[in-house]
């Protein structure tokens, strides 16, 4: 899910994982940030999108959109 659509022609995703509690025995979630490449810059804020690992294109940019699974609704 993209929560920062802000710079030019990157974007912030946000991807969510389950992994279960040691001690309690629940699922809890923990989120990793990635910063990915979006060329046309069609991808905006609560969008899910598909990323592929790409060539490092800056220091911290690995990722690449590939694909806009569903596109945000507006209010």
């Amino acid at each position: 899910m993209v929560v920062s659509d802000k710079m030019d022609k990157t974007v912030v995703v946000r991807v969510e994982r389950l992994v279960k509690d040691d001690r309690y025995r629940k699922y809890v979630r923990r989120y990793s940030r990635f910063m990915a490449h979006d060329e046309a810059n069609e991808c905006g804020v609560g969008d899910r999108v598909k990323i592929i690992e790409h060539r490092p294109l800056c220091k911290r940019k690995r990722w690449k959109v590939q694909s806009t699974l569903t596109k945000a609704t507006q209010v």
